[in-house]
C-alpha cells in the first residue's frame, strides 16, 4: 500500500489590513515544495458580504508563476505586463513574474461566495530572470470519470489523456477533481513525479489515508496510480498538483522566490522606492480600483508595502527526498 505523507494547513491573512483568511499548506517545514510548486492556498467558501472578499492592491512578484484557479466567484486580475482578465470557476489563469512584475486581484462586485485556490511555480534558473511577463487564460473541458459523475479538468500538464496548452518551464501537472459522494477513482500517473492532493473539504482518502480539509496527503516518486476516493455524502473538491523533484534550492520571502538573501534585499529596495510599481522593474498596475474606492483597499491603501527585512540572513530551506514519510 502507498504511503501517504499529511501537510497540515496554517490560518494566514492575505492582502494586509482586514485580509481575508487562507489556508496554506506549502511551503511547509516539512515539505517546502512539491515539484515546482512553492505556494498553495486555499480559501473559502467565503461569504463576501461578511468578510469584504479579496481585495490585494498591487504588489509585486519575482522568480515565479502564479496560477489562479477557482471553485465559486469571480476575481479581477490586472498586472503591470499588460495583462489583465478575470478568473472564473474552471479556468485557471497563469501570470508569469520572471526579473519583476506587479499585479491586484480583487473579488467582483457580483462576486457572493469566493472559493478556491492561488498556487505559486517556482522558475528554474534558466528562466526566472526573463523579462517577459506572460499571462495566459485556459478553460480546460470537464471529463467524466466512471460512473459517479465524478468530473476532473486538467489545468497544467497531462493527465488521463487531456492535456493544458499553458506552458511552464518545467514539468507539471495541475488537475480539479470533483468528486461525487462515495466515489471511488484510480488515475494513472507519471511515476517521475511527486504529487499532492489538495482537499477542500471533509471525506478525501488517498490510498485509504484520510486527507483533513485544507490539507494535502503527499504521495513520491515510483507510484504509477493514485486511488482516490470521497467517503462523504456530499460532492467534494480536490486539486491534485504534480511534478518531477525540484533539483535547485531556493529562499521564499514575502512574494519573491531567489536563490541568495541578497536578491531579496535588492528586490525591496526596488518595490519600496517606486513608491508601488512606478518605476523601471515593477512598472504600475492601470486599473486597479479597490473595494473601497478608486486605486484604495478599504484601509485606504493603493499599494502594499513590503514587511521589514529579518536582522539575521536567510537562507534557503533544503526540500526533503521525494519519498513520503507517514511517521512525521
Amino acid at each position: 500500500m502507498s504511503v501517504v505523507e499529511i501537510i497540515s494547513s496554517r490560518e494566514v491573512p492575505l492582502g494586509g489590513p482586514r485580509a481575508m483568511t487562507v489556508h496554506r499548506t506549502i511551503p511547509h517545514r516539512q515539505r517546502p515544495m512539491i515539484g515546482a510548486w512553492c505556494f498553495v492556498d486555499h480559501f473559502g467558501p467565503d461569504d463576501v458580504a461578511h468578510t469584504g472578499g479579496m481585495d490585494v492592491a498591487p504588489h509585486p512578484h519575482i522568480g515565479l508563476q502564479t496560477v489562479s484557479w477557482l471553485f465559486e466567484g469571480e476575481v479581477a486580475h490586472i498586472d503591470s505586463g499588460g495583462g489583465r482578465g478575470l478568473v472564473r470557476p474552471g479556468e485557471v489563469n497563469l501570470m508569469t513574474a520572471g526579473n519583476g512584475i506587479c499585479h491586484s486581484e480583487t473579488s467582483t462586485p457580483s462576486t457572493s461566495v469566493l472559493h478556491g485556490v492561488q498556487l505559486w511555480v517556482a522558475l528554474p534558473e534558466h528562466a526566472r530572470h526573463t523579462v517577459d511577463r506572460a499571462f495566459e487564460h485556459f478553460a480546460p473541458p470537464e471529463a467524466t470519470l466512471g460512473e459517479s459523475g465524478t468530473t476532473m479538468r486538467v489545468f497544467l500538464g497531462e493527465l488521463g489523456g487531456a492535456r493544458s496548452p499553458v506552458h511552464t518551464h518545467s514539468p507539471l501537472l495541475g488537475a480539479q477533481l470533483h468528486l461525487a459522494p462515495g466515489a471511488e477513482v484510480e488515475l494513472a500517473v507519471d511515476p517521475s513525479f511527486e504529487h499532492g492532493l489538495l482537499a477542500d473539504a471533509t471525506g478525501v482518502t488517498l490510498s485509504n489515508t484520510p486527507i483533513p480539509a485544507h490539507a494535502i496527503g503527499y504521495l513520491g516518486v515510483g507510484e504509477t496510480h493514485m486511488r482516490i476516493r470521497n467517503t462523504s455524502d456530499d460532492w467534494v473538491y480536490a486539486v491534485l498538483i504534480g511534478g518531477t523533484p525540484f533539483e535547485e534550492e531556493i529562499l521564499m520571502w514575502w512574494n519573491f522566490v531567489v536563490r541568495d538573501f541578497s536578491e531579496i534585499k535588492q528586490a525591496r529596495t526596488h518595490w519600496q522606492a517606486q513608491a508601488g510599481g512606478d518605476g523601471e522593474r515593477f512598472e504600475e498596475v492601470d486599473g486597479y480600483v479597490g473595494h473601497g474606492g478608486p486605486g484604495k483597499n478599504p484601509e485606504g491603501m493603493s499599494w502594499l508595502p513590503a514587511p521589514e527585512l529579518p536582522n539575521a540572513t536567510l537562507k534557503p530551506r533544503r526540500n526533503p527526498g521525494p519519498t513520503a514519510r507517514a511517521d512525521i
